[in-house]
């Protein structure tokens, strides 16, 4: 029996997760996805996430609400989140139809995010963002 290929990953780097959705997910796979970042949080005791979307063309409304739930559960765990990855057509999108990741910080790449989350898990810097 073959068994289908990982819709998404999450891999535990130092006191960071990385969560890489390979693949448009349908809503229940998003919730299945949601579910089990935030339970990954605590029982790795991450302080950090970075959510890689770079694989999707596109974000719609349930897909940016669902992020921005995941950053909102992740905070309220203790952990910081940043998505990375977003396709130009994807913002351009995401511009004209109004839809907005709202506090949840965001950057182009995998290295950048570890970088922000690395600069906020170290602790206020003077002068940073």
């Amino acid at each position: 029996m073959t068994s289908s290929p990982r819709l998404f990953s999450i891999l535990r780097q130092g006191t960071c997760l990385i969560a890489s959705i390979h693949t448009a997910l349908d809503d229940s796979q998003l919730m299945v996805f949601q579910r089990d970042l935030v339970e990954r949080i605590g029982r790795d005791r991450a302080r950090g996430v970075v959510i890689d979307v770079a694989a999707l063309d596109v974000l719609d409304s349930f897909a940016t609400r669902t992020l921005r739930d995941i950053a909102e559960m992740a905070r309220l765990r203790g952990a910081a989140t940043v998505i990375v990855g977003i396709q130009p057509e994807v913002a351009f999108t995401m511009v004209r139809l109004g839809l907005h990741t709202g506090a949840v910080s965001t950057a182009l790449d995998l290295e950048e995010g570890l970088a922000v989350l690395g600069g906020r898990l170290a602790g206020p810097a003077v002068g940073g963002r």
